[in-house]
């Protein structure tokens, strides 16, 4: 396959059932490309990967303060979050305390994707509502910013609005492009999605982990104000058990997926930004295949790599239970 290289393939009573291709790639703390896999400038979205960046505005222009928003609530504008209690109080609270509208997000009222909440929803009667959504966070975000800009939250979602045009700009910085080089295009939520080559959406990464790198400084110090908030409520990236959350309990990463297989890292003390798309947009490899990457990385913190695999360690159980088949990581990196 042009342009992809071979990551992951999977078997069955030991014939070769399914084979994943992508990209990987790992920058320095200059951005300068260490490794990679398959074609790095092939352009992909960020999906919600780019949510700890579209919050970055947000974070510099101190919003959180003017509102007295905790850490939480603060850390839930990153998540693609699953409805649970803890998300749902955090968007509660962002909502009380600036004064914001729940009928003013623009999504479609929706059920908790966490089926235990989605259960104690239905018991208590309770209907659907717009904050259940997985990206609310991100919309509150998008609303404190246009408000701040403009007086008022219309239009927060339109690529040619303020909140849309500075995010556009955060990202494009974050990213080391120009803002003519991003893809728009509209994401599941109903605003713009961004999309960058692969090796960029690392570099964002990197300049996340290493924010002294960022080349816009007040974005450079709004996320080294935001990223710690991350990792101390890493639970409000998505939820109990996901990846994102147990990856941003280790206090030295920065992480972020998002839909049709993207992932992003970056690792603060090693100064390196990674990005990995999984071509057929499957995200339950992720663990497996970041397993992999920190391992021909030299990545040392046994608790994330014990972690990784416990969410998936490559082997295939059936229904019952029973071992029936395993997945191998078959990627090589190739030293620029």
């Amino acid at each position: 396959m042009d342009g992809y290289a071979k990551l992951i393939e999977e078997y069955r009573g030991g014939l070769l059932e399914n084979t994943h291709y992508g990209y990987i790639c790992v920058v320095d703390r200059d951005s300068n490309v260490l490794y990679s896999a398959g074609d790095i400038n092939t352009k992909v979205y960020y999906r919600s990967a780019s949510k700890p960046v579209q919050a970055l505005p947000t974070i510099a222009l101190e919003l959180d303060r003017k509102y007295g928003l905790t850490e939480a609530e603060c850390a839930v504008m990153a998540g693609s979050h699953t409805a649970q209690d803890v998300h749902v109080a955090a968007l509660e609270g962002i909502l009380h305390k600036a004064g914001l509208r729940e009928e003013d997000l623009i999504m479609n009222p929706t059920v908790p994707a966490d089926t235990e909440s989605n259960e104690n929803r239905i018991r208590a009667g309770i209907p659907p509502r717009r904050i259940y959504h997985n990206c609310s966070g991100k919309h509150l975000s998008l609303m404190l910013l246009q408000r701040h800009l403009t007086g008022s939250v219309k239009d927060y979602h339109r690529i040619d609005s303020p909140a849309q045009q500075t995010v556009l700009a955060a990202m494009a910085s974050a990213s080391e492009v120009e803002k003519e080089q991003v893809t728009i295009g509209i994401d599941g939520c109903g605003v713009p999605v961004f999309a960058v080559p692969i090796k960029n959406i690392a570099c964002a990464f990197k300049n996340l982990a290493c924010p002294e790198k960022m080349p816009d400084a007040r974005l450079g110090a709004a996320a080294a104000r935001f990223v710690p908030m991350i990792n101390r409520n890493p639970i409000m990236l998505r939820g109990r058990g996901f990846i994102c959350g147990n990856i941003n309990r280790d206090p030295n990463l920065i992480g972020k997926g998002g839909a049709m297989g993207v992932y992003g890292i970056g690792m603060k003390k090693e100064g390196l930004g990674i990005s990995l798309k999984i071509a057929d947009g499957t995200d339950y490899l992720w663990p497996f295949l970041i397993a992999g990457i920190f391992r021909e990385l030299g990545y040392s913190r046994q608790e994330t790599y014990d972690m990784l695999l416990g969410l998936n360690s490559g082997i295939i159980k059936n229904d019952n239970g029973l071992v029936v088949g395993e997945a191998r990581n078959v990627f090589t990196l190739q030293r620029a």
